[in-house]
């Protein structure tokens, strides 16, 4: 894992390993990550508390950033504190769910907790579910291409685990309606 510095050790511009994620190249800049000045990849660049400018201007005036006149005094800096708390803060979050998985799909589609609810199941359902199967004389495998369920579900069914295994009601009701079986206990 990489070290964090505070860009003042060893090697100067020229280092070969990247301050804040340890990447290795030859193409590293100067960059402020949380207050600490960094040499940074093309990758981390992003992370420039700067804005996102390009870094490699040396020096604290490099900082730049405020726009209009110059006020003094504690309420303009604390602004400008706050700004940069409220970007890092954006940033980790933009990290955090690219880092998660892809979140696009919940985003268009929305969540909705009830529709594939499994329902209350009788007692020895699985049981119920393979012996109707066998008595079709069908495989599992041949079971869920015909009804184009997930294999893992059918067997998660199967062995009396529709439960844990986050099988959907769906999955539950397709066996019922194929086999003419009754396993939800209504």
């Amino acid at each position: 894992m990489p070290k964090y510095s505070t860009g003042g050790g060893g090697g100067g511009d020229d280092g070969d390993a990247c301050e804040l994620c340890g990447r290795e190249t030859t193409d590293l800049r100067k960059a402020t990550v949380a207050g600490a000045k960094l040499l940074v990849c093309s990758n981390c660049r992003p992370h420039d508390d700067a804005g996102n400018a390009p870094s490699d201007r040396g020096g604290p005036s490099g900082r730049g950033g405020s726009s209009g006149g110059s006020s003094s005094g504690a309420g303009a800096n604390s602004g400008a504190t706050e700004s940069r708390k409220k970007e890092l803060a954006r940033k980790q979050a933009k990290m955090y769910d690219s880092a998660t998985g892809d979140s696009k799909r919940w985003e268009e589609e929305g969540t909705s907790y009830e529709s594939d609810r499994l329902p209350y199941l009788v007692s020895g359902y699985g049981d119920v579910v393979t012996e109707a199967r066998q008595d079709a004389g069908l495989t599992v495998e041949e079971v869920a291409a015909e009804l184009e369920l997930d294999e893992d579900d059918l067997l998660a069914v199967e062995d009396g685990r529709a439960a844990t295994a986050n099988v959907g009601g769906s999955v539950v009701r397709a066996l019922e309606e194929r086999f003419g079986i009754d396993v939800v206990d209504e």
